[in-house]
């Protein structure tokens, strides 16, 4: 009897290891499946995440370009009121200069210059300087010439930063005599 006792006590233990075993494997799968879909959630909110910093960075990114373009853009339209003001200035006659309107006339001058300049607005050399169809827009060139230097500026050019405002006016030729430099090359 004592073996009967043993043999079931045995076969009780085994069927508890099996239900167990049964048991575990049902938790585990169950465990494995629960961890992937806590690893597909993160991977998605990472994502999420990522795009959503990505999508502030091109829209701060658009917003600065738009507000540049708009600078750009008032400032340009600002060019030729101070064009007319250099041509009135010019355009006095020695005896009227130290008259107080053509004084008034070049203070107002200078200082339409000076709020263009602290807006980063500068003025393109281009006298002198060789021929750039990036910066200067050639409206004559002297005959016989092969118009690789300006020879005399009609309208200035102005900058903004890298924004081209609007190109020089320019006059192309040869350059003077004597001034002839080496083409420089850029390595």
């Amino acid at each position: 009897m004592a073996k009967e006792n043993t043999n079931r006590d045995q076969e009780m233990a085994d069927q508890i290891d099996d239900q167990e075993n049964g048991t575990n494997g049902d938790e585990s799968s169950e465990l494995e499946q629960v961890t992937a879909e806590r690893d597909d959630y993160l991977d998605q909110l990472q994502r999420s995440r990522a795009e959503f910093i990505n999508f502030r960075k091109r829209t701060e990114q658009e917003r600065q370009r738009l507000g540049e373009m708009f600078t750009a853009n008032t400032l340009a339209q600002f060019l030729p009121v101070l064009d007319d003001f250099q041509r009135a200035v010019n355009a006095v006659p020695e005896n009227d200069r130290e008259s107080g309107w053509v004084t008034g006339i070049t203070m107002i001058e200078k200082k339409f210059e000076s709020i263009l300049e602290r807006a980063g607005v500068v003025t393109i050399d281009a006298l002198g300087q060789p021929f750039d169809p990036s910066v200067h827009e050639a409206v004559a060139t002297e005959p016989g010439t092969s118009g690789q230097v300006v020879v005399e500026v009609y309208q200035k050019g102005y900058k903004l930063g890298d924004t081209l405002l609007r190109a020089a006016m320019v006059k192309t030729g040869d350059p003077a005599p004597g001034t002839q430099e080496e083409p420089k090359f850029e390595a």
